[in-house]
């Protein structure tokens, strides 16, 4: 039996005792498209989440992502469109007090666009967290990454909690050889 399911987008390493999730995945869109699915506020909260304050090189901002129940804040790095964005959050206190993840660490994401004819290649890595719970960041960034492809062919995202559940245990597997 075959299964529907899409492939395995993501790899797991350490760096520094720490986790890092690099996510890749090809779009069928152009570049300035795909810059804008992932910059602009307006797009932004349909399918990842809400963003507001200050989106400059330096500005710091809030984000809130209504899937994960998630406040976090922070600060852009760099952005350098339609090519590189560099920020780094971290999950607000009082988001972690009503939810049951992990402690607060500061993250850095960074996405690297890519164009390849008509087409745009996203790479995604996130860097920071507990080693502990790295399989568990593979499976989420890769649901982002897989909304976004359903954002940008203008279909409704999937059942994120049913996906979840089938990426989980793949990502516990590449995680066993990551320390």
């Amino acid at each position: 039996m075959t299964s529907n399911a899409p492939p395995i987008l993501g790899s797991l390493r350490s760096a520094n005792g720490k986790g890092v999730v690099r996510i890749e995945e090809r779009y069928h869109t152009g570049i300035d498209d795909l810059w804008a699915a992932i910059t602009d506020p307006a797009r932004l909260a349909r399918w990842h989440g809400q963003v507001e304050g200050d989106l400059r090189p330096g500005g710091e901002f809030r984000m809130y992502i209504e899937s994960n129940d998630i406040e976090s804040t922070g600060r852009v790095e760099a952005c350098e469109p339609p090519r590189r964005l560099l920020v780094t959050n971290r999950e607000t206190d009082e988001s972690y007090r009503k939810g049951q993840g992990v402690p607060p660490f500061e993250a850095r994401v960074e996405a690297t666009l890519t164009a390849d004819g008509d087409q745009t290649i996203l790479v995604i890595e996130v860097q920071g967290m507990p080693l502990d719970v790295i399989p568990f960041y593979g499976a989420g960034w890769q649901i982002h990454a897989e909304t976004l492809a359903a954002h940008i062919a203008g279909r409704e995202g999937g059942d994120g909690e049913e996906r979840w559940n089938e990426l989980v245990p793949a990502y516990q597997a590449l995680a066993a050889g990551v320390g």
